[in-house]
């Protein structure tokens, strides 16, 4: 008995190809609108809603972490259903708004980028606010430069999991 043996799934094996190439092409121009930009704003602003019990700095930072529940929920899922390909799938997703994410904190001392208002009044910039909070406003670079290599990380990691789940065992060999 030498072992169980792998067989190549060529549908998964495109598939990591593909979010390689569309992850390099994220981590090239990050400030560029992408594919699950809508989604992931709306788990953003959903995020805001349902930390509003908790306070003010809480919910303002629950924009940040309903972006990034949402597919790290997806990817538990997929791991409870053992899964695995598909959890990758997810993670690479968080590594994606987590580059969302950088762009949002870097812009936190400019406020240049146009922002969504769902409650009807007048929008705050989340990182602008929780930066100053925390007196790292002057950092916004460095702390949206930590969020890029998270999320490059993030992907990178992804992509690596999911070339090797597309790897299927076979019989064991004799």
């Amino acid at each position: 008995m030498l072992g169980m043996a792998k067989r190549i799934n060529y549908v998964k094996a495109v598939f990591t190809l593909v979010l390689a190439v569309y992850g390099v092409i994220l981590a090239r121009d990050v400030a560029e609108h992408r594919f699950l930009d809508r989604v992931d704003l709306v788990a953003h602003e959903t995020g805001h809603m349902l930390f509003s019990w908790f306070g003010e700095f809480i919910m303002v930072m629950g924009g940040t972490i309903g972006q990034l529940f949402v597919p790290l929920a997806f990817t538990a899922y997929f791991l409870a259903l053992k899964e695995r390909f598909s959890s990758a799938v997810t993670l690479f997703w968080a590594g994606q708004n987590l580059f969302n994410i950088s762009v949002y904190i870097k812009d936190a001392q400019a406020m240049a980028m146009p922002l969504v208002s769902m409650g009807g009044g007048d929008a705050i910039h989340d990182w602008n606010y929780l930066l100053t909070k925390l007196g790292l406003l002057r950092h916004d670079q460095g702390v949206g430069n930590l969020a890029y290599g998270m999320g490059l990380v993030t992907m990178i990691s992804a992509i690596i999991m999911a070339g090797y789940y597309s790897l299927d065992k076979e019989e064991e060999e004799t």
